[in-house]
């Protein structure tokens, strides 16, 4: 993979970059970075793509903004991605927070966009939005005895009910950390924020991709109830870390929904 950076309304933008052919940019979940689509990138380049992985503003090698951004914020921060690479219009893939912003991003500038793959959109309910809104977001408070690690593990461990991938664990809470005092940007964006709008104005061809494990799979559910047109795939089992788990999988669905465009 090769590393570059463009400029963004945040300031610089982080990516990474694989392969030749028509270009698939990727928009990772909350706290983590582009980094999160590692194992699938060398498969979606042999599959003849031109993977670009970003690193959302405030996460990854990415500059950090001044203040929280909205979901609109951050899907502008993909606008310049594009017009800074100069590449008309791609297709876009977001997981989780990145699915919402990329839905914002392509209900407002359709032109960009050949076509979207929403991986787990948290679409949120009222009740949702009542409920992580009372969420208390707040950076991990360092301890000497370093305990607060041991807190940021478990607490990540929780999340992630039927999880067994260590590895992937391990570097995922890795990506965590990186992003610091302000990890809770995009969360904060994502459960502040109504995708509904956002889906019923998408006209891109769209599918909604799930995995049965995902801690976002009824939303997911909810997201194909509201867009019955949309194409559907559900993988097996999983947890949020999908992409780690199921890698060949995975690419297998989003390649073949991008040859079907």
């Amino acid at each position: 993979m090769r590393k570059n950076y463009l400029d963004g309304p945040f300031g610089q933008i982080h990516y990474y970059e694989a392969g030749m052919g028509p270009s698939l940019i990727l928009a990772h979940q909350s706290p983590v970075c582009g980094r999160m689509f590692e194992r699938a990138m060398p498969l979606l380049a042999a599959q003849g793509l031109h993977v670009i992985a970003v690193d959302t503003p405030g996460y990854g090698q990415s500059d950090v903004p001044r203040q929280p951004p909205s979901i609109a914020g951050y899907a502008d921060a993909f606008v310049a991605v594009v017009q800074g690479l100069g590449l008309g219009t791609a297709h876009f893939l977001g997981h989780h927070t990145g699915a919402a912003i990329l839905c914002n991003m392509a209900a407002r500038n359709p032109g960009l966009v050949s076509s979207l793959v929403l991986n787990g959109p948290p679409v949120l309910s009222a009740e949702d939005l009542a409920h992580f809104s009372s969420l208390p977001l707040r950076a991990l408070q360092v301890r000497r005895d370093g305990s607060h690690l041991l807190e940021a593990w478990n607490t990540r461990v929780r999340y992630s009910p039927g999880w067994t991938d260590e590895v992937a664990m391990h570097r995922r809470l890795i990506d965590q950390l990186w992003a610091g005092d302000t990890a809770w940007y995009g969360h904060k964006a994502a459960f502040a924020h109504d995708m509904a709008p956002d889906l019923a104005a998408l006209r891109c061809r769209t599918l909604i991709l799930t995995n049965t494990g995902d801690d976002a799979y009824e939303m997911s559910r909810r997201a194909h109830a509201l867009r019955p047109d949309f194409a559907y795939v559900e993988l097996a089992g999983g947890t949020h870390d999908i992409v780690d788990e199921q890698p060949e999988a995975w690419t297998q669905a989003v390649v073949r929904f991008i040859r079907s465009v």
